[in-house]
Parts: C-alpha cells; structure tokens; sequence
C-alpha cells in the first residue's frame, strides 16, 4: 500500500473472471503522514481508506472483466461496515465478487479480513465509462502489471 498514492493493491493473489472475483493481498504501511494525523499517538488505518481498498479491490475485477476498454469509477458506498481497527503493518487480504455489471453500471460486494477475520465490508456501485483519455487507460495497464493482472486480462 501505498497510501499518499491512494495505491492500495499490493498484489492481485487470485481472480477468476468466470466466478466473478478477486482477492488481493495488501499491508498497511510501518509509516504515512495519514498516520500522523489519525490518530496521533494510535495510529488507524481511515475507515474512508478501507472503503477505497475495498472499491480498487473491486474495480480491478471489473477492469478486467471489460478487458480493460472501461473505467469503472466509485458511485456508490452501501451497507459498509467497519468491524475493527486496522494499525500500521497490518496485513489484509481483500475479497470482491461481482454482483451485475452492465448498463453502465456494475455492482460488487468486497470485504476484508485479517489474520481470518472480517475487518469491513460493503457493496459498491460503479459507473462503468470508455476511459476518459489514452493516458490514463496507460496508467491502469501499467499499474495492472505491477500487481499482478493476468496478461490474458489485459491483452484479450
């Protein structure tokens, strides 16, 4: 994770397009200026910041399953639920499953655990568009192979 660079996948660990999910492994930094700030001498992941793991977690899966010609961007925040703290030099490991995606919408559920146990959860809406501009669909594939996005995924 990369926090200040809102990269929160460290590395894609499995995604199957035919059942519809993705599961990512990510650890929270030793250290980040957000930790200065929340909370100084107690340290806590931001539960806005789980969401955002939660949605890229997602928005990977339907990249991929889009063979990355759309963008999926957040829309939505339903039910999310933040079970416990999360510290610096935590592990996470994130689950997404995709619910729909079409119309231009796509909708997944994600939730993340540590250690086998459920940190937050929520659903989340997507709106689903042709990628703004060249540089940033760039960006993604690039960011796609660093973490791990098959090849076939990105090529098809």
């Amino acid at each position: 994770m990369r926090l200040e660079y809102f990269q929160m996948v460290d590395q894609i660990t499995e995604i199957d397009l035919n059942a519809g999910t993705i599961r990512v492994d990510s650890t929270v930094p030793d250290a980040s200026p957000v930790f200065e700030g929340h909370f100084p001498g107690h340290p806590l992941l931001p539960g806005v910041l789980m969401i955002e793991t939660m949605a890229q977690t997602c928005g990977w899966l339907i990249l991929s399953s889009l063979n990355f010609t759309h963008m999926p961007f957040l829309a939505q925040s339903k039910e999310a639920k933040m079970r416990s703290f999360v510290v610096p030099g935590q592990k996470l490991t994130i689950f997404g499953t995709l619910v729909h995606n079409g119309s231009g919408y796509s909708v997944a559920t994600a939730r993340i655990e540590s250690e086998g146990k459920r940190v937050a959860d929520a659903e989340l809406t997507f709106r689903v568009v042709p990628f703004p501009n060249e540089q940033l669909r760039g960006e993604m594939l690039a960011s796609a192979r660093r973490i791990g996005v098959p090849e076939e995924y990105i090529n098809a």
